[in-house]
């Protein structure tokens, strides 16, 4: 465990744990293909470099709440790619980067201690820390039932998932909002990766899509992020949507906080959001990517679990987790363990698509190497 922040140990950073298996596979011959992250590599979409550039003289305070430009941008998306109509550009709150929100909420929305938070049994690993660093407790699970009659205030949902990929049926989102209207339970879904599906047969929905939450978003708040779709990780872009008195209520906390997105990342936001064309172009990319690693892990005696959607793929030689690590690294390939997402995925690994075309190609040649 790491140093205490509020009174909590917090679990220590796990990719500090996978500094020698890196240097292993940096020494291998052809160099290091680093998929163990997930960092875009792709350029920055040239109209969102403009409209940043342009923005760039920015002496005063940006909003907390974002401009009316962003968030009317984001109800348009919401409406134009996810189906969601109607959303109040009021019920839009800017964050910086989806992390930080993930993070920070269960403290934002005043959990603490007898509180629980309920999160994927895998699961991205800020969702627990977000909880710890509130003082209250998270809970892994996938089953509602499993919960039982615990104090539960935030469920986390994530679909698509990281690290898996798996897309979560309307019907099970549905279920998911009634149980939580029940009982007076805020539901996030972290829904990052939503314009990334790889499956006509799994197509990801939002949380806030009518035939999810029968048109009201009470109780509801969607995250998303623009690191993915448009390569802004390095701008810190992200937003929630949803109930517009809990996203009132965060907007008072944050403003006190001081939890604002920059101007020219706001003016770029609004750039990215409203164009679709370098969004199918980087999806093309990936699928290309995606493809080729699929292929070659699967020809060295992977089975590729999920993977419907996102950035991953989520993939397992039935042994634990690190003998996979270790053997890809020999060939000069890192992967991220599956234990790093919970004790369920101790003999997974995830394999991000996030390299160059010319690293892809390598990492499946080590592939059919290691086969």
């Amino acid at each position: 465990m790491s140093s205490p922040a509020r009174g909590v140990l917090l679990p220590d950073f796990p990719w500090d744990r996978l500094v020698p298996a890196k240097q292993r596979a940096a020494a291998a011959p052809g160099g290091l293909v680093d998929l163990s992250v997930g960092t875009p590599v792709d350029p920055v979409p040239a109209l969102v470099q403009a409209a940043l550039a342009a923005a760039a003289d920015a002496p005063g305070y940006p909003t907390t709440h974002g401009t009316l430009e962003l968030r009317t941008a984001v109800a348009r998306w919401f409406e134009r790619r996810l189906g969601v109509p109607g959303l109040d550009p009021a019920a839009v709150l800017p964050t910086v980067g989806s992390k930080e929100l993930v993070a920070w909420l269960p403290t934002l929305l005043g959990l603490g201690a007898g509180d629980v938070v309920g999160l994927p049994a895998v699961a991205y690993p800020t969702y627990a820390v977000g909880a710890l660093l509130a003082g209250a407790e998270p809970v892994a699970t996938d089953s509602l039932t499993a919960l039982g009659p615990a104090p539960v205030r935030l469920l986390w949902v994530n679909s698509p998932a990281n690290p898996t990929g798996r897309v979560l049926p309307v019907e099970h989102l549905r279920k998911v909002v009634a149980w939580a209207r029940e009982r007076g339970v805020v539901v996030a879904s972290d829904e990052c990766y939503a314009e990334l599906s790889w499956s006509p047969d799994a197509r990801p929905v939002s949380i806030l899509h009518p035939d999810v939450c029968g048109g009201s978003h009470q109780g509801l708040l969607a995250v998303h992020s623009l690191s993915k779709r448009s390569n802004l990780a390095g701008y810190r872009a992200a937003f929630l949507a949803g109930d517009p008195g809990i996203v009132a209520s965060l907007l008072e906390v944050r403003k006190h906080a001081g939890m604002i997105v920059p101007a020219p990342v706001q003016a770029a936001m609004v750039a990215a959001l409203d164009d679709d064309a370098h969004v199918d172009e980087q999806h093309a990319r990936y699928a290309a990517r995606r493809e080729l690693l699929r292929t070659a892990l699967v020809a060295a005696g992977f089975r590729i679990e999920h993977s419907e959607a996102g950035l991953y793929l989520w993939a397992t030689r039935d042994e634990p987790c690190w003998q996979t690590v270790d053997a890809l690294s020999a060939v000069g390939v890192l992967v991220a363990p599956g234990e790093f997402y919970g004790p369920a995925g101790e003999r997974h690994v995830r394999v991000a698509l996030t390299a160059t075309d010319e690293r892809v190609a390598r990492a499946a040649e080590a592939l059919r190497a290691l086969a």
